[in-house]
């Protein structure tokens, strides 16, 4: 892949990934944020071109893609299907019901060391807010959330998990991106949604778990306002390159 080319993906989140991966990610993130539009045609062979790889890892990202709902293949390519406000709400339904899941295993489990391990998380959450590093808080976010899952060590919420993430991943690094630029001052108040997250955790105290649910989650449409910000920014920056 021509590393010359601008990505909507951090490409040092890539390290490890498959080039059927990177295309994956690269092509999920232009769907979401609208810079492809939906009933977009895509071509194996023009995708095959514009990454400069060979059509195996095209393939690869397109089945992957399939999988999500955001495209449907056809002979020699797919079209563009991408996400309703609707389908970005549903996902945060089943993150809540997920982590609601989580909570109550947790209440039964020794949870002083997973607490240590958020805390640390949101130190580093507080440090891309001050160096203003919204790729950097994304990537923090998802790992605080996706640490408490991972503490309970159940193999099928973890594989729901798994199938949520990509998409999720993606609306929450353009979401943030926006907010960084347009509501700074708010991120205040989501570092401390997420230390009150904790102390939920610490206390055991379900009064508490349900309030810091609803402080993250009853967010949703905020971030699906700044989706949207995020696809008229791109198109707008598309619209001044082609000019």
């Amino acid at each position: 892949m021509n590393k010359s080319k601008e990505f909507l993906y951090p490409q040092k989140w890539l390290s490890k990934a498959s080039t059927g991966d990177r295309v994956a990610h690269e092509l999920r993130m232009r769907i979401i944020s609208g810079l492809i539009e939906s009933d977009t045609t895509l071509s194996e062979n023009k995708l095959a071109a514009e990454f400069e790889v060979s059509r195996s890892p095209i393939r690869e990202a397109l089945k992957t893609l399939s999988s999500e709902n955001i495209i449907r293949l056809e002979k020699m390519g797919a079209i563009v299907i991408g996400l309703t406000e609707k389908e970005i709400e549903e996902i945060y339904d089943v993150r809540l019901l997920i982590e609601t899941f989580v909570f109550e295993r947790l209440v039964k489990m020794d949870t002083s060391e997973l607490t240590m391990e958020l805390s640390k998380i949101v130190e580093m959450m507080k440090v891309a807010v001050k160096y203003q590093d919204a790729d950097e808080f994304s990537y923090q976010d998802v790992l605080f959330h996706e640490t408490i899952i991972r503490s309970v060590d159940h193999s099928y919420i973890l594989m729901i998990w798994n199938n949520l993430k990509p998409v999720m991943e993606s609306f929450i690094l353009l979401s943030m991106r926006v907010r960084f630029k347009e509501k700074y001052d708010d991120f205040t108040r989501i570092v401390k949604n997420h230390e009150l997250y904790i102390d939920a955790i610490k206390t055991k105290d379900r009064n508490l778990m349900i309030k810091s649910l609803h402080e993250n989650f009853d967010d949703v449409q905020g971030k699906v306002e700044d989706l949207w910000r995020s696809q008229q920014m791109l198109s707008k920056g598309a619209e001044q390159q082609d000019d």
